[in-house]
């Protein structure tokens, strides 16, 4: 069946009364980022719904663009004929001959009309079009409550639409109707997890990556700018800002108890994730802790660890048990690359009895006796690199038997 348009509608964007035009821009410019590519397609946003006049590009095609896009509740495949029942009439008999085969199948007419002028009202258009079908497909009975196929038409000003299929979008808002948001990314499985659903509310984020060399590989680090890279085509491209550590790193453990090490580390992290978000004009910062999980998880330690910022910090995955974050990330398409071992910088001079319970008089006091804390964290800034990732950039080679050799 040859569609003339992708029908896309905006669900949670309803509700948003007086910004509601200022979503819906927002949604055009990340559709038609994720739609780059297709030269012959036309977008239409409109008030209540958005249309992709395809102009003969593929509406398959399309279509799997548009299921990463955040701000669409579902889409349809369509057809746009003239205002009147023989041109309905006929498009009514090609869709259905394309989808209703030989075998009995049950069916019903599900008609909305906006343009309140046209000849025939709602339920005269269900009638109408349904004794058109049953007359020309024998195999067809009527069945209102889930039927087999339901055939909707939509009476518009501008035309009449019919279209048999509703395909579930990825929902949420947006991305960047929320502002923006610094991402604490490790290479693990949680924080592209987190990083997916703080998108899927709007926030556009950008990756902070600590990489400590040569204590950390550039596969490590490669492995990071691969799971940015999957998580790209929800928004076109994704700022990646690689932070060097290894000094910090080094100094801490010279200077730290070794019960402290994790606490303090991650202090120095949260400092320079929200110094980072001050040169970026970011809002928030974004992290992939889940209560409980790990020894720098706990209440206590996320009180000793956020001493350093009064910034929002969100944990989009802070009350999920393991086995739900895992499955998350399998839809998502990042576990398999999250469960390389390539060990980051989290991970090296990890103490084998890290306090589960820090105190927060005794962190900041291990961390104010360093020597020279300010100069640290300033030659890490003076040391980042930023870079821009999309979804069809490639850093690693992720063939197992490649990995294994690695290895």
């Amino acid at each position: 069946m040859q569609y003339t348009e992708i029908m896309v509608r905006y669900g949670e964007l309803s509700t948003k009364g007086k910004n509601r035009r200022e979503f819906i821009g927002r949604l055009n410019g990340n559709v038609t980022k994720a739609l780059h590519g297709f030269d012959q397609l036309r977008i239409h946003p409109k008030q209540d719904r958005m249309h992709i006049v395809l102009n003969g590009d593929d509406g398959k095609a399309v279509m799997g663009r548009l299921h990463e896009v955040f701000g669409i509740e579902n889409y349809s495949p369509t057809v746009k004929v003239a205002k009147n029942m023989d041109a309905v009439h006929d498009m009514t008999t090609k869709i259905m001959a394309d989808i209703a085969g030989d075998e009995p199948k049950t069916f019903k007419i599900e008609t909305r009309r906006s343009d309140h002028h046209f000849e025939l009202d709602t339920n005269q258009m269900n009638l109408d079009l349904g004794d058109w079908v049953l007359d020309h497909f024998p195999n067809l009975t009527v069945k209102m409550k889930h039927p087999d196929i339901t055939l909707r038409v939509e009476v518009r000003r501008d035309g009449i639409y019919l279209m048999n299929q509703k395909i579930k979008g990825a929902g949420g808002l947006p991305v960047g109707t929320a502002g923006k948001g610094m991402l604490m990314l490790s290479g693990g499985i949680d924080s592209p997890v987190a990083g997916y659903l703080a998108m899927k509310r709007g926030i556009d984020i950008e990756m902070v990556h600590f990489f400590s060399p040569p204590y950390t590989s550039d596969n490590a680090l490669n492995k990071a700018k691969e799971l940015t890279a999957k998580l790209a085509p929800y928004v076109g491209k994704i700022t990646f800002i690689q932070v060097p550590f290894t000094e910090i790193q080094e100094q801490v453990k010279h200077d730290v108890p070794e019960g402290y090490l994790m606490t303090v580390q991650r202090r120095f992290m949260l400092q320079l994730t929200d110094k980072i978000r001050v040169m970026r004009h970011g809002l928030a910062i974004i992290n992939g802790e889940a209560v409980g999980q790990v020894a720098s998880q706990t209440l206590e330690s996320m009180v000793a660890i956020n001493d350093v910022t009064t910034t929002p910090i969100i944990r989009p995955v802070v009350t999920m048990d393991k086995t739900e974050i895992i499955q998350h990330a399998k839809d998502i398409d990042t576990y398999d690359l999250s469960i390389m071992p390539f060990e980051d910088c989290c991970t090296i001079f990890a103490p084998p009895a890290p306090k589960t319970h820090p105190r927060l008089d005794r962190a900041r006091y291990y961390e104010d006796r360093m020597d020279d804390v300010d100069g640290l964290i300033q030659r890490s800034l003076d040391g980042i690199k930023i870079s821009e990732i999309k979804s069809t950039d490639h850093f690693l080679n992720t063939d197992q038997d490649v990995i294994a050799e690695l290895l």
